[in-house]
């Protein structure tokens, strides 16, 4: 049994149910903060109504209402939002335990970075998952947090640090998806810890007779929106992967910082357009500072090739086969591969051509080999990027 092969199979099966299930939190959490910003006064004067909407989708109309607290009674029928935000962190978590912690040498560690054994690479990796939420809730519920400022503050003071700390102790690639899962740790257990909780506690008063108390709403509130701030920069995280010129960065936990801001800022011109503002120079400022990370980054191209004899192919033939074929070929020989990742492959002189652009650009980040594990040296970079750019010729 070809146990790199059904891990592969189960990776896609992985990833496409976090692709489903994140869409559907994504979209009802995207709802709601938007169904709140759009709220007007009730017309009936309903003193425990804060605000209703009418609508009209899927060719019917819709009257929604939120009370201030709780209505006179409870409904026979309430719908819960919950699932969606479990099984996007389940699929998500399997998906890194799968990848990232199962190949922890390959993907987590990188040894130019920190020496780490794959063991305690995955032990920091756990301990950060766990302490971020810790600290985060507990900041939360202190007396600091009553000044949404303050709060905002340490929100951005905890991702510096953090995005900090995890680029220097694993891979660039490992160090994106490990913050990336850590926030979307966070983000869950709001929703499973605090908003949920909150929310049973609601119905349980209204079910013994009494008003719920009102702090479970505003807690249940201030976790959304924390959430719906965050979502944008882990999308952002969990595709980075395909990316190496963001993560590879000698500054890449300052990348990391400047696209988790322009995501914010993104969401938050569709936060102030829900409630009419339309402050275009959101987004215009997130662009602004996608470009200058591009200007920033493009530099970086790699060994200095100038002046240097073009090699033949057949030396750019035997790089390939040492340090790139055991993985990136059609039968892979590297543990844990089954297929070469991405399709691209470098086993026959005819595909080494065709991929030489892909090539370059990996070679030239020192994105590839992962860790550089294969231990290719500046000079066999040198003589890979020369070849490419002098045309990548079969002589």
């Amino acid at each position: 049994m070809d146990l790199a092969y059904l891990s592969d199979w189960a990776s896609l099966l992985i990833r496409w149910l976090h692709l489903i299930t994140g869409i559907a939190w994504i979209g009802t959490s995207f709802y709601f903060i938007g169904l709140d910003n759009q709220l007007d006064p009730p017309r009936d004067g309903n003193p425990r109504v804060k605000g209703e909407q009418w609508a009209i989708h899927g060719g019917g109309f819709y009257r929604k209402e939120k009370y201030l607290n709780a209505p006179a009674q409870l409904p026979e029928k309430l719908h819960w939002f919950k699932w969606e935000a479990y099984w996007t962190w389940i699929s998500g978590f399997s998906l890194f335990m799968l990848i990232y912690w199962g190949q922890a040498s390959t993907y987590l560690v990188d040894p130019a970075v920190m020496n780490l054994s794959p063991g305690v690479a995955v032990a920091i990796s756990a301990a950060m998952l766990v302490g971020g939420w810790v600290v985060y809730d507990l900041v939360c519920k202190s007396k600091f947090a009553e000044n949404e400022r303050n709060l905002s503050i340490f929100g951005v003071a905890l991702l510096v640090v953090s995005a900090f700390v995890a680029c220097h102790i694993f891979s660039g690639r490992g160090a994106f998806l490990q913050i990336g899962a850590m926030t979307g740790t966070i983000m869950v257990a709001n929703v499973a810890m605090v908003i949920i909780p909150g929310q049973r506690k609601m119905v349980a008063a209204m079910q013994a007779g009494q008003e719920p108390d009102p702090k479970y709403g505003r807690w249940g509130k201030q976790r959304s929106v924390h959430n719906t701030y965050l979502t944008l920069p882990v999308l952002f995280l969990m595709i980075s992967p395909h990316y190496p010129m963001t993560w590879s960065s000698d500054w890449n936990w300052v990348v990391l910082l400047a696209i988790t801001l322009a995501g914010a800022l993104v969401r938050q011109f569709f936060v102030l357009r829900q409630i009419g503002k339309n402050q275009v120079m959101l987004p215009a400022m997130a662009i602004a500072v996608i470009v200058v990370l591009a200007i920033m980054l493009m530099p970086k191209r790699g060994p200095d090739i100038a002046g240097m004899d073009v090699p033949s192919f057949a030396e750019v033939q035997a790089i390939t086969a040492s340090h790139c074929a055991s993985c990136h070929a059609a039968r892979p020989t590297f543990e844990g591969i089954a297929a070469a990742p991405k399709g691209v492959r470098f086993d026959d002189p005819a595909q080494i051509r065709r991929w030489a652009q892909a090539m370059r650009q990996q070679v030239a980040t020192e994105a590839m080999p992962p860790g550089n594990m294969t231990e290719m040296t500046t000079e066999e970079r040198q003589k890979i990027l020369a070849w490419v750019a002098a045309g990548a010729r079969a002589d």
